[in-house]
């Protein structure tokens, strides 16, 4: 009995303490903090909304466009276009309306079976009748949501060749066609299409073009936030890296890019959209027609014409509009600045920075004091003469400090260092290779820099230690024996070493600008190799470590640089080690004595 007893008690007493239990008794506190979802991940959130939106609204047969409220994240169909009656554009920051290109668009893709615009008349002016009338013409025609017979708008219910027509409303003529453009047709194509905006979706071989916003099915470097300049609108084609005519990815996940067939502008179409000048350039310099034909270190130029030393795709007869002309320093795919191909085997391509900048085009005369952090000058271009990106047009990675030093201070593109950058006033540029790069403003009268570390103060402990070894000198003009462990060897697709770079974490390498064809190269296949002093390492040996590259990233614009990123961290060892960074600000002293590791020149050895 007292057993039961007590039993019964610990019942109830377990019941007592769970009905006061708090389901609050789940979760851990943690004061001031809250998960923050990260920029990519919201990113594909909203895609997905959006496309969930857009299946919605496909599959009404009503709905013509969709309103998508960045806000609530949600959607609102709708039966109408910009080009309804009674409808209007209206601006509203929370808003991004999709609207289905059938509808709007105001040309033809194919025979024009789809096309729902608003075009009532014929191509010899003549009125449309309306679809739901039988007079002055009769016909077997009724008005259907599906075959989009609406009002006395042209329509090609019957898939004639010709394109989309209608019955008139001149009882001597029965019908006609419409004489609406196709896309390929409506919008001509100048030089190599790096100005085309028009509405032309598919390839020449009639695949349909990946959105430029997504990356499905292929990856690709050129979204469009990141190249406003470039009008990459939904899926248009487009001509974002001065190929030789516009292009898109397709939606084949077998076809990568084509190329889409689009109609050359006659002389008459043509409109000069560049101002040539020939002693000085201004902008990035695309309109340079001068005779320079020296980079700025005095190297001669390659001709354009020719494929030795380097193999290009810039030639003449491919780029017309360029002024390819001899071996004269030109800017063909809209680089910072005039550039060449050089007659040296061993640098492919250099700026013309000697060529000077027009007058009309230069910066203002400006200066900052201190660290230039309450800089609110007019300067809007950086000490290469590239336009700055305005502050409001974010890229994917782009973090900006949030404590700025009075409103309205990232106004407009005009520098500004909001992150206190010792260097002083910065932006975000428009050109890709360069996401950022210090303006041309000098401090002010009678401020004194910003003081230097001193050299003697600085000690290199944990990085740089040569290994001491016996090697053969005669593979090394000049050089003495020894072996940099922080060297690395980069090899190509076929695993042949074509340039070297210096291990500076274990998952970056840095190298030279000049070994890679563009700051967006594909460098799938592409391989680091550390843990070796050899070019061609035996399958045997155990120290080399081959690690895939994920990534290039070019460096400031006279800089010459590049960092590559790969796949995974290497393993340091007595083989692999890092090379010394200096710290910010680091100036090394006169008369230092330094040592440079690489591959080097080996006379064919």
């Amino acid at each position: 009995m007292q057993i039961g007893f007590y039993l019964q008690l610990l019942q109830i007493v377990a019941l007592l303490v769970s009905a006061q239990r708090s389901p609050l008794n789940d979760y851990q506190r943690s004061k001031g903090v809250e998960l923050v979802h990260s920029p990519e991940s919201v990113k594909e959130e909203i895609k997905a909304e959006v496309e969930s939106c857009a299946k919605k609204c496909r599959d009404i047969l009503d709905c013509r466009a969709f309103n998508y409220n960045w806000k609530s994240h949600s959607c609102r169909l709708l039966p109408r276009t910009q080009k309804s009656a009674h409808v209007e554009l209206q601006r509203n920051v929370h808003y991004d309306l999709y609207q289905k290109k059938d509808y709007v668009r105001d040309c033809i893709v194919g025979n024009g079976e789809t096309y729902r615009g608003t075009v009532s008349r014929t191509h010899k002016g003549k009125t449309c009748q309306h679809w739901g009338m039988k007079f002055p013409h009769d016909h077997k025609y009724s008005l259907d949501i599906i075959n989009g017979l609406e009002e006395n708008y042209c329509r090609n219910p019957d898939n004639d060749s010709e394109g989309p027509w209608c019955y008139t409303t001149d009882k001597n003529v029965r019908h006609e066609p419409c004489g609406i453009k196709k896309c390929e047709n409506a919008v001509c194509l100048t030089c190599n299409g790096e100005d085309y905006q028009g509405a032309l979706d598919r390839t020449e071989s009639g695949r349909e073009c990946q959105r430029w916003d997504l990356q499905s099915p292929h990856l690709h470097p050129y979204r469009p936030e990141k190249y406003p300049d470039k009008h990459l609108d939904d899926n248009y084609c487009r001509n974002p890296d001065s190929s030789e005519m516009p292009w898109c990815y397709t939606t084949d996940p077998s076809m990568e890019r084509e190329y889409c067939k689009i109609t050359k502008c006659t002389e008459k179409q043509r409109t000069p959209h560049l101002q040539v000048t020939s002693n000085c350039f201004r902008e990035r310099g695309e309109g340079y027609r001068g005779r320079a034909s020296f980079t700025t270190s005095g190297i001669p130029c390659q001709r354009w014409d020719s494929q030795t030393p380097h193999k290009h795709r810039f030639t003449p007869e491919k780029y017309p509009c360029k002024g390819l002309d001899e071996n004269y320093c030109r800017n063909p795919d809209g680089s910072e600045a005039p550039w060449c191909f050089t007659t040296n085997p061993h640098m492919r391509m250099a700026y013309c920075f000697q060529i000077k900048r027009c007058p009309d085009d230069e910066e203002p005369v400006d200066c900052y004091h201190d660290n230039g952090e309450l800089y609110s000058g007019k300067v809007r271009k950086t000490r290469k003469g590239v336009t700055c990106r305005n502050w409001s047009e974010k890229l994917d990675d782009m973090t900006q400090v949030p404590n700025y030093p009075f409103p309205g201070y990232l106004d407009g593109n005009y520098c500004r260092n909001p992150d206190k950058d010792s260097h002083g006033p910065w932006c975000y540029t428009m050109d890709p290779n360069t996401p950022f790069d210090y303006c041309s403003i000098k401090p002010c009268s009678g401020e004194k820099p910003l003081s230097i570390k001193e050299a003697e103060n600085i000690v290199f402990d944990s990085c740089g230690k040569k290994i001491e070894k016996t090697i053969n000198r005669a593979r090394m003009v000049g050089g003495t024996p020894g072996i940099s462990p922080w060297t690395v060897s980069l090899r190509n697709r076929q695993g042949d070493h074509f340039c070297g770079g210096s291990l500076v974490k274990e998952n970056w390498v840095i190298s030279t600008r000049q070994c890679f064809s563009s700051c967006d190269a594909d460098l799938t296949g592409y391989e680091a190799l550390v843990g070796t002093h050899l070019k061609n390492p035996a399958p045997t040996d155990t120290d080399k470590q081959s690690v895939p590259i994920s990534r290039i990233v070019c460096g400031p614009s006279d800089s010459s640089l590049v960092m590559l990123k790969l796949e995974r961290p290497v393993k340091l060892n007595t083989k692999v080690a890092l090379i010394c960074l200096p710290p910010e600000r680091y100036i090394v002293p006169s008369e230092t004595k330094c040592e440079i590791a690489g591959w080097g020149d080996t006379r064919g050895r």
